[in-house]
């Protein structure tokens, strides 16, 4: 099969199995003569969790509830790896494996909440929900455990049960030992978990230096911490990570957060929620970089501005010229849905919109240079709870800039509009991936009934 080939199948699949409902259920042919290739899992396994493919090979590698499969390309299984279940108890903290729990243990499923394919060490990285987030380290090829560190308080990832909590980025190197930026929702347990970090990848993976963050002493480190403070303000603050990637020199994060607003004309206060990117260097061992900027999305009158899913690609020819941009510039295709109060509930109405993440990059320097004469606070309310004014200094602000240990963690007040392409009002959009196909941009949207849409 032609690489072009291996992509296509790989995007078609990768669609079918994260839009769809159930893992039972099957899907309907859009052809009679040409009808979906499918995989069903074990009943009893519930949920698919995550999946990744392997850019070289097709293969597809998919985190369920206590297995990891193993597919080629033709959804065909190679390999299983079970991850559970095993007694535990999500009140143990270190978890019972490292010492003794006084809470009682019953047998619990292993959800999975994190797949990453590390190349450089031809390695699967797979986070559970068991023991406050333990991950194993599994060789591609045939899925044996390489590692699992879990003997020191940075190996728990994270205390949060749901599938959809976690997001990494592994940032490689030639020359040296990878990262991994961890991104995750703390659900109230600030103190054992921070919401973001950078990690050791060691190339052993029974290292004991495996997740250690990259830079820890006394009065820095490489993560950023939700204060206790912020929730005397906001009860059920947490940061929810819907995707992440890296580009140039940053890694990036697209984010839900609750925020308290208050109305035109009201006296009171109300929880909102509010879609941003995070975005920090990759070499900022202080996270000095950390800046958070308000994205959303507007078409006749109505706001969209629940982030659902994402996807970057490229512009590709045709896209650019519209857009005034080169054809490898970063486009970040997003679905939204309609306003930004209900975050379990979306509203069925969804758009999907487009940013040039240059000109997303351009607004956070601009913003840098006003903190930086010494303009306004530093406007991120959840990390400092209450305004600092910005510290003026005379330096030249670049693209690249990554901070210093002033003006950080820095907020962008003003929200980045991106661009709606396509609106849905009955079937709320919930997934997307796009890619570059004889200079076309192709965009494809799985929907909440399990459609998709190209």
């Amino acid at each position: 099969m032609s690489p072009a080939m291996w992509k296509w199948t790989c995007l078609v699949s990768h669609l079918l199995l994260s839009t769809t409902v159930s893992p039972l259920a099957r899907q309907q042919p859009l052809h009679p003569k040409r009808p979906f290739i499918t995989f069903t899992g074990e009943q009893a396994e519930g949920n698919f969790n995550h999946l990744v493919v392997d850019e070289r090979t097709g293969h597809i590698y998919l985190g369920a509830v206590n297995r990891i499969y193993k597919l080629s390309s033709d959804l065909k299984v190679l390999v299983t790896h079970e991850t559970g279940p095993d007694d535990d108890n999500p009140k143990c903290y270190p978890p019972r494996i490292v010492q003794t729990c006084n809470e009682p243990l019953t047998p619990t499923n292993n959800i999975n909440k994190m797949l990453l394919i590390d190349y450089k060490e031809n390695r699967l990285i797979a986070c559970g929900s068991l023991y406050q987030g333990i991950c194993k380290l599994l060789r591609l090829d045939d899925l044996f455990k390489l590692g699992e560190p879990f003997h020191k308080k940075e190996h728990y990832l994270s205390g949060v049960n749901e599938s959809g909590s976690v997001f990494g980025v592994i940032v490689s190197y030639s020359n040296m030992d990878d990262k991994l930026f961890i991104a995750t929702a703390v659900d109230g347990k600030p103190e054992y978990f921070p919401t973001i970090s950078s990690r050791k990848l060691t190339k052993n993976s029974e290292a004991d230096g495996m997740f250690a963050y990259v830079f820890h002493d006394e009065f820095v480190a490489s993560m950023i911490k939700i204060p206790s403070d912020t929730f005397t303000i906001i009860p059920d603050f947490d940061i929810y990570y819907i995707y992440g990637f890296s580009s140039g020199n940053f890694v990036y994060f697209l984010t839900l957060q609750p925020e308290m607003i208050s109305p035109p004309g009201s006296t009171t206060k109300e929880q909102v929620y509010t879609s941003k990117l995070v975005r920090l260097c990759k070499e900022d061992t202080a996270f000095n970089s950390y800046v958070e900027v308000p994205i959303g999305c507007e078409k006749n009158g109505v706001e969209y501005r629940l982030l659902q899913a994402a996807y970057l690609s490229k512009a590709g020819a045709i896209l650019a010229r519209s857009l005034g941009v080169g054809p490898e510039d970063d486009i970040l295709f997003t679905v939204f849905s309609k306003g930004q109060k209900r975050k379990m509930k979306s509203l069925d109405e969804s758009a999907l919109c487009i940013f040039v993440l240059k000109k997303i990059n351009d607004r956070i320097k601009d913003r840098l240079q006003s903190c930086y004469r010494g303009e306004g606070t530093l406007d991120l309310a959840w990390l400092k709870v209450k305004d600092i004014p910005c510290s003026s200094a005379l330096l030249t602000i670049d693209d690249n800039f990554c901070g210093l240990d002033m003006n950080a963690p820095l907020g962008v007040s003003s929200m980045v509009r991106g661009l709606p392409i396509f609106t849905e009002d009955g079937d709320r959009m919930t997934s997307v991936i796009a890619y570059v196909y004889k200079n076309h941009s192709l965009a494809f949207v799985g929907t909440k009934s399990g459609k998709l849409k190209k």
